[in-house]
């Protein structure tokens, strides 16, 4: 069992940097793949990055490539997503989420576990 809490959204304008944290609970964490996704009003959840168990691998959307990182501290059961040059189109609510297999995995129903969210708004 895994449980995850995410933090470290708010409001900032275009252009600006968030670094969401998401903190996970269990002795497997470091053994579990994390992904990033989220979802806008009206619309479905949408695949943001992933990384594997070691953190050897990551994927992006191409929506987000070169702007977002996602990186991980198992000692500290930590995942984390680095936003940079944000746009208005980046409004949305973050999720982190674990996979048991801990490989990269780009489709919500991969994912075992979820966290709440984190809104995440950024102004034009």
């Amino acid at each position: 069992q895994v449980q995850l809490v995410e933090s470290g959204g708010g409001l900032v304008q275009a252009g600006g940097s968030l670094r969401l944290s998401c903190a996970a609970s269990g002795r497997a964490f470091s053994s579990y793949g994390m992904g990033w996704f989220r979802q806008a009003p009206g619309k479905e959840r949408e695949f943001v990055a992933a990384i594997t168990w070691s953190g050897g691998m990551t994927t992006y959307a191409n929506s987000v490539k070169g702007r977002f990182t996602i990186s991980r501290e198992n000692a500290k059961n930590m995942v984390f997503l680095q936003m940079n040059s944000l746009k208005p189109e980046d409004t949305a609510v973050y999720v982190c989420a674990a996979v048991r297999s801990g490989a990269i995995v780009t489709i919500p129903s991969g994912y075992s576990y979820w966290g709440q969210g984190t809104q995440v708004t950024v102004s034009s």
